[in-house]
């Protein structure tokens, strides 16, 4: 009876979740009922799949609206109607300049068309054509023309909230999507408060005196069937890559035993063979043949463009994968565990995480669509977060940004705020989760047999690609997994490292950067690992991983490979980290693992460190099958639906230990080391596969670091900012010079030992000017004075001013006030044209500008302005002299003691304790350049808090603990600078207040 229900997917209008939407119907006795979401699809499969549970028939439909305006729904007959709207609705949403029309510009086979009831509008209605009558029409309806065509109306009550919160909710999304003050809201940007469910017979009294809209409606409904199979989760995902499965099959064995010779030589263990049959079984019976092959195909592609990528995820466990070059892992030597990777109670095909530089994922992409015929994008779901809400809610109910402010930092006792304060509160709790737009998945692809549109409507975001309007965990449900493509600056870094490098020393034959075997045994590498000389190398710079190789003295891979693991916050969570650490460090504490734990992970001493383990542990130590131990593994993940089979799988843990005589409190502690890993784990071949790239990052920063960091300057660096790498470039020596007009490009380049930041790295310069220069340069030669540059490119006064303020024209020898004001007198504030050639050169004008010197003091605020950083050691910017000589080589020697010592902020890590009290670590550098590391207990965190970049006095207490060092801080400061000079009025005359010379300073500049 109900043709026009909408849930909150019908974005900033609709306030029911979808279950919620079936749950109302079920307790006011409805048994059928149309979704029809505002142009949206996103429900359907949701509501599909739960309507089971609650005994109700879901119709499927859309209502097509501009806007507000309604201008028809369409309501599907069977799956073929479904996906004849879906690909209807997706003109309109991959073309925003197509307006919806009143009536279908194009034949809907299989679907029912109902227009909105217009007193004065009459039309002839074809056969699958109806006109929907709401209760406020009835009246209107029994003076109208329609009233003689009572065979072509239904029944159109609409459902878009489920009370009189739902609609105040309503309203409110109405003004945030209007970006207006609620009390400004046209009433025609609503819809009707009563748009709520009634019970089945107020419904049918409603419409008494008109039985024959009853008897359409229900009529309609019952033609209409639409069916997906959720039961049978068999990939739906393109069956064959060649004609047909067997021949697919073949391909797949054929590829595999070629990849033999490449990936083992000439002598290859029987063990490998072993594996290879196995896996293929296993491949073939689980129908995941075309999974495999699709990844190869993709992969072969990216070879053939000379592409670096790196395939991980638990499809890195599968030797299949490492033969057909779709991961680096060999999972025989790593002992990776087969039943991760795939087994036969595993409903969906394994995850390949396939990484590329982000230069090149767009054309992967690209290749994809062009290649496969029904391909989209995954769509995420971007909520509605509690704090972005206030905000919202704030500004439409006009409150003051100071109390918004306010309100976003928890700061207030609810009790005590105005009312319309509580309301922005209430209601931002309220739809705290509601769908608030849809946003692009990372990097999931869906690769289907069938249209997409079989399956949902798609969008066309900025990015130009076809997006689904469901999220993975509603593809996965229906039997459509994805493919992962991702990008990531770290194989951009080891590409243009490598180009670099054999651009500069052509002498020297081509580094082979795959040579994985060989980067094990490198004792340099070793030496950066021990000693945690890892800044810019994929995944081992960060401050936790660099404290994490410190205490465990890695040095080979397949500690680097733990290692990669148990810095997840499931490991450290556990508290199992610091005991892997004393177990690694000290082989007579591994004597303390219980024997049937050390025995399931002798390598990791007894200690759960990968995804993998979770299943050995259920299955050898739980007793559960590999079917309830892989579900146990996905409960974990955070994207497991039912919680009820979870608990049922987690009761059988605990009676199969206690019956077999474990001790109950060793049983609860496995257990709750198992249930912290909450999905954070890693696979061991996906960390295998993040060591891979880790080893060859640190191959080209230990015999090529100048070249290294420049490639890594130029892809934005990594965990860090710009700033550190260039700190870190200079630490080796290297020698840092700004943008310049004859020696820089758009990205830096280095000569030498010398680095030249490129012009993108000026903040506000633009790309068509850098365009101009390059080209101009690259033609006609470098330019040999102010004038010269002004004559051959067209620049306006604001572009040329940030150049002569990075002191880009220092190849002249004038001074850059001088250069400024020659500047401000030769050029016009008019729009620039390109120049027109002319036969005959025009002579400058030279005016006598007065000598007006530039130090390198106002260089350095400059830089800071322009770059973003400081080109000289922040330290020379202090307005005081220090007070403390300490340096971070000395807190070795000075543990347990309070100590002062100085630190230029690098980044901050704020974590939250067991009982949500906010804390903070801390990255410093020392004046030396060298790493600080500190931790803030709550107390402190909340007395002493990071007041920005800068330079921090800190006092704390040195604790050293596996050869780690940090302070545990008691108090911190932020120390002023001097004051700018550029807007001082003793600027021609600065001095430095920390008695450093001038000289000082150019000895620390690029």
């Amino acid at each position: 009876m109900y043709l026009n229900c909408h849930t909150y997917y019908s974005l900033r209008y609709g306030t029911i979740k979808p279950e919620q939407l079936l749950a109302i119907a079920s307790e006011n006795g409805v048994q059928t009922l149309a979704l029809t979401d505002i142009n949206s699809t996103s429900a359907c499969l949701d509501v599909m799949r739960l309507s089971k549970k609650y005994k109700i028939k879901p119709v499927l439909g859309v209502d097509f609206r501009n806007g507000v305006q309604q201008q028809f729904i369409l309501i599907a007959k069977n799956n073929q109607g479904f996906q004849n709207i879906n690909a209807y609705l997706s003109k309109f949403l991959h073309n925003h300049d197509l307006q919806i029309p009143e009536r279908p510009d194009q034949d809907l086979d299989d679907c029912f068309v109902i227009y909105p009831y217009q007193n004065d509008k009459h039309f002839e209605l074809k056969p699958n054509e109806f006109l929907g009558i709401t209760p406020k029409d009835l009246n209107t309806l029994k003076f109208s023309k329609w009233n003689e065509f009572k065979h072509k109306l239904v029944v159109l009550k609409t459902v878009s909230f489920q009370n009189k919160k739902g609609f105040n909710t309503h309203r409110l999304l109405r003004a945030i999507d209007n970006n207006t003050l609620l009390s400004k809201l046209p009433q025609s940007e609503e819809g009707h408060e009563n748009d709520m469910m009634l019970p089945y017979n107020d419904l049918c009294e409603t419409y008494s005196e008109f039985p024959k809209l009853i008897s359409n409606t229900e009529q309609l409904l019952e033609t209409c069937t639409t069916t997906f199979d959720f039961e049978n989760t068999e990939p739906k995902n393109q069956k064959c890559l060649t004609e047909n499965e067997t021949s697919d099959y073949q391909l797949l064995k054929q590829l595999t035993y070629d990849g033999i010779h490449y990936r083992y030589g000439s002598e290859v263990e029987q063990k490998v063979y072993e594996r290879i049959e196995k896996e293929l079984h296993i491949i073939k019976k689980k129908g995941f043949v075309s999974y495999f092959l699709i990844n190869w195909k993709i992969l072969e592609y990216a070879r053939s463009k000379n592409y670096y990528y790196v395939g991980r995820g638990s499809g890195a466990n599968s030797i299949i994968a490492y033969l057909l070059r779709i991961t680096d892992v060999d999972p025989i030597e790593l002992d990776l565990y087969f039943e991760r990777f795939i087994n036969l109670f595993r409903q969906n095909p394994p995850d390949f995480d396939l990484d590329f530089s982000w230069k090149d994922r767009d054309d992967i992409t690209n290749y994809i669509f062009n290649t496969f015929k029904h391909t989209a994008l995954i769509a995420v779901y971007n909520t509605f977060k509690f704090r972005a809400s206030i905000r919202e809610l704030g500004k439409v109910f006009g409150l003051p940004k100071s109390e918004m402010d306010k309100l976003t930092r928890g700061k207030y006792n609810l009790n005590q705020l105005d009312q319309i304060s509580q309301l922005v509160i209430k209601y931002s709790k309220y739809i705290e989760g509601f769908p608030n737009y849809l946003g692009i998945h990372a990097g999931g692809i869906l690769i289907s047999e069938q249209p997409i549109h079989s399956y949902c409507a798609t969008f066309m975001p900025p990015k130009g690609f076809a997006t689904t309007q469901f999220d993975m965990v509603v593809a996965e449900d229906i039997g459509l997994y994805k493919f992962d493509i991702l990008s990531q600056r770290g194989l951009g870094k080891i590409k243009e490292a490598v180009e670099i490098i054999d651009a500069n020393y052509k002498e020297q034959p081509p580094i082979d950067i795959h040579d994985i075997k060989g980067f094990k045994k490198d004792e340099r590498i070793k030496d950066l690992l021990r000693n945690a000389k890892a800044i810019g190398c994929f995944y081992v710079e960060s401050p936790a991983m660099r404290m994490l190789l410190k205490k465990l003295q890695v040095d080979n891979y397949l500690g680097l490979v733990a290692a990669s693991s148990i810095i997840r916050p499931g490991v450290a969570k556990s508290g199992m980290m610091r005991e892997y650490i004393l177990r690694y460090r000290y082989p007579e504490r591994r004597k303390e693992a219980h024997p049937v734990l050390q025995k399931i992970m002798p390598e990791t001493y007894g200690i759960m460190v990968y995804q993998e383990d979770v299943i050995k542990v259920a299955h050898l130590f739980g007793g559960l099958d590999l079917g309830e131990s892989d579900m146990l593994r996905r409960g974990m993940s955070g994207k497991f639906r039912s919680r009820d089979e979870f608990d049922k799988v987690k009761q059988k843990f605990f009676d199969n230990c206690i019956k077999d005589g474990k001790p109950e409190d060793l049983v609860a502690d496995v257990w709750r080391q198992v249930e912290s890993f909450a999905g954070y784990a890693f696979a061991k071949g996906h960390s295998a596969s993040y060591a891979v790239e880790s080893y060859q990052s640190l191959f080209l920063k230990a015999y090529y670091p100048l070249e290294y960091m420049t490639a890594t300057i130029n892809n934005f660096g990594g965990f860090y900012n710009t700033e550190l790498y260039v700190h870190e470039a200079r630490m080796h020596n290297g020698i840092i010079e700004a943008p310049c007009i004859n020696q820089s490009f758009t990205q830096a380049v280095i000569k030498e030992k010398t680095i030249y930041l490129g012009f993108m790295f000026l903040q506000s310069l633009e790309a068509k000017t850098i365009n101009r220069i390059l080209n101009e340069r690259q033609e006609h030669g470098k330019f040999e004075s102010l004038d010269d540059f002004i004559e051959r490119v067209p620049i306006s006064i604001e572009q040329i001013s940030i150049l002569i303020k990075i002191n880009a024209f220092r190849f002249t020898g004038i001074n850059k006030r001088e250069l400024l004001w020659e500047a401000h007198l030769k050029i016009s504030k008019t729009v620039i044209k390109e120049d027109i050639v002319t036969l005959f050169k025009t002579e400058r004008v030279n005016y006598n500008t007065p000598e007006l010197p530039s130090t390198e003091l106002e260089n350095a605020f400059d830089s800071i302005e322009l770059l973003g950083f400081s080109l000289c050691n922040p330290f020379y910017l202090l307005e005081k002299h220090s007070i403390s000589n300490l340096r971070a080589k000395h807190l070795t020697q000075l543990e347990n003691k309070l100590i002062i010592i100085e630190g230029y902020l690098i980044t901050t890590k704020n974590t939250k304790t067991s009982n949500g009290k906010m804390m903070h670590f801390g990255t410093f550098l020392d004046r030396d350049g060298d790493f600080l590391d500190t931790v803030h207990f709550p107390p402190i965190a909340a007395k002493y808090p990071f007041r920005g970049k800068g330079i921090y006095s800190i006092t704390g207490k040195v604790m050293v603990e596996f050869d780690c060092v940090t302070i545990e801080v008691s108090k911190m400061e932020r120390l002023a600078i001097i004051e700018d000079p550029r807007y001082s009025v003793n600027s021609l005359n600065p001095t430095f207040q920390n008695k450093k010379s001038f000289q000082d300073l150019k000895m620390v500049q690029g």
